[in-house]
């Protein structure tokens, strides 16, 4: 069954905290009527029976008096009853049930608290060569009825679907047939025939996992058939976290899968990591494989929560090469919801609620600022400070600006989605859309998201099916420059908002607060660049615009049951438009002498079109009920094609009008590219299975692209597995607290088609820079050479070794799931250097080499189950190392920096050759010299002591409270040769921890998430803790009024200046990124039938929930879940980034 919510309204709402409190009043009386439909006295839900010939009448008796079901039993069924012996412990009341009735030829239906018996005997009997109708009613173990479940013919291929009250009807041969019914989610039934006219059933909950279908590359495969290591999410405890993005509430859920957004901005998208990176310079991202259809360039916000009916992710390589080329980041596979036949079903999911931020920065207060700001600059302290007879005792309990308080609000969160389900047993339909905003916790935030879905499947014939799937998506982000931007060039901290709401000053030398607030910069300093944080967000105007559109279509035809083909065909299109407008009230466009711009604008407009025809034919066939085969063959073909253009403007005369002035300015600078690939692909996998025991599989994939030079345009991609069901085993078979037994082993090749195109080519430009005038006034352009290509270039290739193990217990209420495995990528697509003499500094090369290898484990728990309660719980772990094995020739390691500022432009990461990609590199910081590292040669007057170590040119320089390095070398100086690693951004391990708890109509999800082990670097700290720039009236963290001082010598906090010419990256500011997290927290109640049957519902449930609830870190930052710029080269990086929001919503699951 499928769950669908739904709140009051949606919108952004106008009557802001006032109207949620009044809804939360609403839920609150809602829950109080929920809570008087629960009767006050609670009854045994377990039986505990030892009887020996007892008759059926007795064993009733001794249930209804351990349980107070009420029983409703004919005479005559009691008194044909077989004697009954057998011994009960703790049993359900349907496990009881199913021991006693077993060979009864009886059956029982549990409606609410009465139990009724029934016989499977009905007369008269039906001949059983006659061909009949057989009708009846699906049940839940609730007495519920089930819509949509598949009831076929064994081995006749008549199938029909009960409709929303769980009847159905269907013609059989004769009275010996067989009649399968099957649902998701539950346990598959066989039930004979034997002359009934009419058979009803309870599907029981499916306990057992094994016999789940796992939507796979090509096609679907049961849990206990898998050889590969395939990871799978509760799709229903993604739709309990209110997030826009999927992705989102899959992080920390499947093991392996190391999913981080970059920061908190609405809208932003997370970066999603497999089993490690599987490249060092080429995008690490997995392939996307939607409803059949291949994307790498997905945009994952374009599909609504609801929507998704499955979610598999592919991990090694028994799995994944079935993708060849494109799997070597892994693969996550999406199944979307479709019609079934039966009355069509109305659902409607819509909550509201609102977000703020977890915590804030403490900052300096009036009198700590102005303290420092004498010390800093007292010149100008005394001119800013200290005029019309004010001191510095002036300060003490002033007011002051809490600029963190004036940016941060709280934000409104709104969702509504609506789908209409429904059809006939020939024709299937579903239709849904969605709205969704979110209000950003800055001000002029936020994110949009319009989105709506159409899925069509007909029958044409008993052979011929045919199905469409269109999708729309339209997403607004707004925003503001709160990170580094994603280039390589500095730029003004003052750009970033958190910079100014941090180191903005929060009082000025004016007696009225006001006037501080309403200065749109510092008056006092006319050059400056630093503006008003409030302003700032109010004028910054940052919006991109996405759209996602595609089209589905597939056509598939049966030859016979074992063999049938099916093609696809797809397309997508993308755009994406980015808007930039800079008025006179922010840093970039202040009428100050250093922007010679004035205020400027700049639009990007991207396109990407995606085609893609997908052709398998399936095999599949059991021989002597012993040897099952699965065989598929196919052909797939895809072309993408991209455009981008843009343009700079200066000079814009009238800003009011914003982005619709830009042609009154002037142009100062245009891009535009081009580029279009195709990949041609043919593809082939055999399963075979030996009495469900020994199994085998092998894949093979041949892939061709025109990214590389002709010659290296194909590359070949096989895999093999194995697994062996131990079970199955004599040895075993009989061991009954031990389920299930089984190891797997795979092996493989997968290849990276992230790459750029056309680099096995020269690139040239056209810069508006690059024009001569030749004597007659008229600039002649010039081509400037970019790349020198490499026609020897191609795929990075990954070998991936797999070995697992799964395990079940107790009727798989126990199931453990461990993957070791070792992923090592080849042909790393790197810069070489070149001679001098050629031009060009250096050229892509495939020369790298990286490992990964890890441990993945899973554990599912059926913890507790006492009639009306249940408990449940999956944890999973993982464990990555990550290592560079090659790198270019005569190379031993790469380094890379991140220009947050033209003043820090030293290398921050480091990747050698044995170790891992992209560490933390710099100075071991050794806390402050102090007065014992000096002689003192004249009063106040102090010289370094012979061996001790300097740093810069003149050791005189050095003062006691100056920051301390270590000096790595013993060269009795420090420079750049003592930087050494200071940290590793990657975590020791990631997991997740779910407790789901039901009891009667109430339901609730505990989900807990952790990273461990991880640095980052707090580049927030060299700026504001100790203020490595040097500007006067920047504002300082809160933890630097603790600074070294001649009475407080401390070995935390450099003296004010005292950080120095050496003041760049090190280990003081590499913080422990380790967090736990209180993820997503989801309280539901569902009404009784009763209740909501007098409303025409079918099915409705209130709900509260919360995300990022609670973190336990250590990290002094806004959030331990951060990675500004992030690469796998240069992770772990914090600087002015945006805080992740704590949620809460609440709304209402509406069924019609």
């Amino acid at each position: 069954m499928y769950k669908i919510h739904k709140t009051f309204r949606f919108g952004v709402n106008p009557y802001g905290l006032k109207t949620i409190m009044l809804r939360m009043k609403l839920i609150f009386i809602f829950l109080l009527f929920a809570l008087s439909q629960i009767k006050a006295e609670t009854f045994s839900q377990t039986v505990d029976l030892r009887v020996s010939n007892s008759s059926l009448k007795g064993v009733i008796a001794e249930i209804q008096k351990q349980t107070r079901y009420n029983f409703m039993i004919s005479s005559d069924v009691l008194k044909l009853a077989k004697p009954i012996s057998l011994s009960l412990k703790k049993e359900s009341i349907s496990e009881a049930l199913d021991r006693i009735l077993e060979g009864q030829g009886l059956y029982y239906i549990i409606q609410g608290r009465t139990i009724v018996i029934k016989s499977n005997k009905v007369n008269p009997v039906i001949e059983s060569k006659q061909s009949f109708a057989v009708t009846g009613t699906v049940l839940d173990q609730r007495g519920r009825p089930l819509r949509g479940v598949s009831i076929m013919q064994k081995n006749a291929g008549k199938v029909t679907l009960s409709d929303e009250n769980g009847k159905f009807s269907l013609t059989v041969d004769n009275g010996n047939s067989i009649i399968v019914f099957s649902f998701l989610g539950f346990q598959k039934e066989e039930i004979s025939v034997s002359g009934r006219k009419t058979i009803n059933i309870i599907l029981k909950d499916q306990v057992n996992h094994l016999e789940e279908m796992v939507v796979i590359g090509y096609g679907t495969q049961t849990r206990k058939d898998l050889t590969g290591s395939v990871g799978t999410v509760k799709v229903e405890e993604l739709t309990l976290a209110p997030t826009i993005n999927f992705m989102d509430a899959m992080a920390g859920r499947v093991a392996g899968v190391q999913i981080k957004t970059g920061d908190g901005q609405p809208g932003e998208l997370p970066n999603v990591i497999i089993r490690g990176p599987g490249s060092l310079t080429q995008d690490p991202s997995p392939l996307y494989v939607i409803d059949g259809f291949p994307l790498e360039d997905f945009h994952s916000s374009s599909i609504n929560n609801d929507d998704i009916e499955s979610i598999s992710v592919l991990k090694d390589a028994s799995a994944t090469a079935i993708y060849g080329a494109r799997a070597a980041n892994g693969v996550i596979v999406i199944e979307t919801k479709k019609g079934k036949a039966g009355k069509t079903v109305v659902t409607v999911n819509t909550n509201t609620g609102f977000q703020q931020i977890r915590k804030t920065v403490d900052v300096m207060d009036a009198y700590d600022f102005v303290k420092y700001q004498d010390e800093l600059r007292p010149e100008v302290a005394k001119f800013r400070y200290f005029q019309n007879g004010k001191t510095l005792d002036s300060y003490k309990g002033a007011p002051a600006a809490d600029w963190q308080d004036k940016v941060f609000r709280e934000g409104i969160f709104n969702s509504v989605n609506i789908a209409a389900r429904g059809g006939d047993v020939k024709t299937q339909f579903a239709l849904s859309g969605s709205l969704n905003t979110q209000d950003g916790i800055v001000i002029n935030t936020g994110t949009e998201r319009k989105q709506a879905r159409l899925t069509l499947n007909h029958s044409l014939s008993s052979k011929i099916k045919f199905g469409v799937t269109t999708n729309f998506s339209n997403t607004k982000n707004y925003g503001v420059q709160t990170a580094l931007p994603t280039t390589d060039f500095p730029s003004s901290p003052s750009n970033y908002l958190f910079y100014s709401a941090w180191g903005y000053r929060p009082v000025s030398g004016r007696d009225d607060l006001d006037l501080t607030l309403d200065d749109v910069s510092n008056p006092d300093d006319p050059n400056t660049r630093r503006v008003n944080p409030v302003a700032l967000a109010k004028n910054s105007h940052q919006h991109a615009t996405i759209n996602a559109n595609s089209i589905n279509a597939h056509l598939t035809y049966t030859f016979n049951r074992s063999l049938f083909f099916k093609t696809t065909v797809n397309t997508a299109k993308t755009t994406r438009l980015y808007e930039n407008f800079y008025n006179s009230k922010t840093p970039r466009g202040l009428p100050i002498p250093q922007n010679n711009r004035g205020v400027q604008a700049d639009l990007t407009n991207m396109e990407t079109d995606v085609w893609s025809n997908e052709n398998t034919l399936n095999y599949n066939k059991l021989f002597i009920k012993k040897h099952k085969v699965d065989a598929l063959v196919g052909f797939s073909s895809q072309k993408t094609k991209s455009n981008l253009y843009g343009i700079l403007v200066q000079d814009i005369p009238n800003e009011e009008l914003g982005m619709s002035g830009i042609e009154e300015g002037t142009e100062y600078d245009s891009k535009s590219a081009r580029s279009d690939f195709t990949i041609a692909s043919f593809f082939g996998r055999l399963n075979y299975n030996y009495l469900s025991k020994y199994y085998f599989t092998a894949t093979f994939r041949a892939d061709g692209t025109s990214k590389f030079a002709p010659q290296n345009r194909w590359a070949y991609f096989p895999s093999a597995a194995v697994s062996w069901n131990i079970k199955e085993e004599s040895f075993l078979k009989n061991v009954s607290f031990i389920s299930n037994s089984k190891l797997r082993a795979s092996v493989g090749l997968t290849g990276n088609n992230r790459v750029s195109e056309f680099g096995y080519l020269p690139s040239y430009s056209l810069p508006m820079y690059a024009a001569y005038s030749f004597g007659n006034g008229i600039p002649s352009k010039g081509i400037v050479p970019n790349e020198l290509g490499n026609d020897g270039l191609k795929w990075e290739k990954s070998e991936q070794i797999d070995l697992g193990y799964d395990l079940g217990l107790f009727n798989n209420k126990i199931e453990l799931t461990v993957d070791l495995y070792k992923k090592t990528t080849r042909d790393l697509i790197l810069r070489a250097d070149l001679p001098l003499i050629l031009g060009y500094q250096s050229v892509y090369q495939n020369v790298g080499e990286l490992e990964n290898k890890g441990l993945e484990i899973s554990l599912t728990t059926a913890n507790y189950k006492v009639g009306e309660f249940s408990w449940n719980s999956n944890f999973n772990i993982s464990f990555n190392r990550n290592k560079i094995l090659a790198l270019a020739r005569n190379q031993e390691r790469m380094t890379n920096n991140i220009l947050f500022n033209a003043n820090y432009n030293e290398h921050l990461f480091i990747s050698k050759i044995g170790e891992p990609a992209g560490q933390l590199f710099g100075y071991e910081w050794l806390g402050n010299y102090q007065y014992t590292d000096f002689d003192e040669v004249t009063a106040n007057e102090y010289v370094l002591k012979a061996g001790v170590p300097y740093y810069g040119n003149d050791k005189s320089f050095i003062k006691p409270g100056d920051i301390k390095y270590a000096d790595l070398n013993g060269y009795g100086y420090v420079n750049d040769k003592d930087r050494t690693v200071i940290g590793n951004p990657q975590p020791k391990h990631i997991g997740g921890f779910t407790n789901n708890f039901a009891y009667k109509n109430f339901d609730l999800s505990v989900f807990l998430q952790w990273v461990y082990g991880n640095k980052i670097y707090n580049a927030n700290r060299l700026v504001l803790e100790g203020n490595g720039l040097g500007v006067t009236d920047l504002n300082q963290y809160a933890t630097y009024v603790d600074r070294w001082t001649p009475e407080n010598q401390n070995n935390k906090l450099f003296r004010t200046w005292g950080q120095g010419p050496m003041g760049f990256h090190s280990t003081r500011v590499v913080e422990d990124g380790s967090f736990l997290r209180l993820k997503t927290v989801s309280l539901g109640y569902r009404f009784l039938p009763k209740v909501i049957n007098k409303l025409y519902l079918a099915d409705l449930r209130l709900f509260v929930s919360g995300q990022n609830l609670l973190t336990w870190t250590n990290y002094s930052g806004f959030d331990p879940e951060v990675a500004v710029r992030n690469t796998v080269l240069t992770s772990g990086l914090d600087y002015s980034a945006y805080p992740q929001a704590r949620t809460f919503v609440f709304g209402i699951n509406a069924k019609f």
